[in-house]
């Protein structure tokens, strides 16, 4: 990945510099959910995946390195003092935008999670007959 660019309604951002913060760890949490993170089961549904040998997750040299965030500022009427939450919704999309990238890119639609290479690479023989 090369960039990442982040917007998103804080409400009132009454800590600009801690809600980019917690938009990009939510942004960095999607990542791993589009790419690396996945609870594996054998065949009789023994959990492989159960340890952080075996579980992976984005760390700084998988995240992208230029991230743009843009915070959007419409006061809420339900929160203290206008603000709204911003820890988690940047999770959402960050995978959509994954698939959609290599959609762009190969043309295959991926839709199951995570997007890992050996699961690309497998899409793209399936399509060319190999």
């Amino acid at each position: 990945m090369l960039k990442h660019v982040i917007a998103q309604d804080a409400g009132r951002a009454i800590n600009p510099m801690t809600v980019e913060g917690q938009m990009v760890g939510g942004a960095v949490q999607g990542l791993g959910w589009a790419l690396y993170e996945e609870m594996a089961y054998d065949e009789d549904g023994q959990l492989l995946s159960g340890s952080w040998m075996d579980y992976t997750v984005p760390d700084s040299l998988q995240t992208a390195p230029d991230v743009e965030t843009i915070i959007v500022e419409v006061p809420s009427e339900h929160g203290p003092f206008g603000a709204r939450g911003v820890g988690e919704p940047p999770v959402v999309p960050t995978p959509a935008a994954v698939a959609n990238a290599i959609a762009h890119t190969t043309g295959l639609r991926l839709t199951n999670l995570p997007m890992t290479a050996p699961r690309v690479l497998q899409a793209l023989r399936s399509q060319n007959g190999g």
